[in-house]
């Protein structure tokens, strides 16, 4: 699971039928230190299925791969990622950052 910051809105003219009437976001992965500084994303952006109504701006953590269908179970949808949580705050500890990027 990655955290990532809405940027915007994907509307599609066609879609697969699954994903009829489904909302999708364009998304920001962020990394470490960015998420930890409050900058802005600089990184490629990817496109989420978001059943949850997260408008731009807000951090997400986002599920990928096969688990981003997992809720939509039995009928599974043709998904490379997914919003599974907005979230209200991130708040990092200092000292276990900087040992992550030992």
């Amino acid at each position: 699971m990655r955290i990532g910051r809405v940027i915007g809105t994907v509307t599609l003219a066609r879609s697969h039928p699954a994903l009829a009437a489904a909302t999708l976001k364009l998304v920001v992965p962020l990394t470490l230190e960015r998420l930890g500084q409050g900058q802005d994303p600089q990184r490629e952006a990817l496109v989420a299925l978001d059943p949850l109504g997260s408008g731009n701006g807000s951090l997400v953590a986002l599920a990928e791969g096969p688990e981003a269908a997992q809720p939509f179970r039995p009928e599974l949808k043709p998904l490379d990622a997914s919003v599974a949580v907005v979230l209200d705050r991130v708040e990092l500890n200092q000292q276990a950052v900087e040992q992550c990027n030992v």
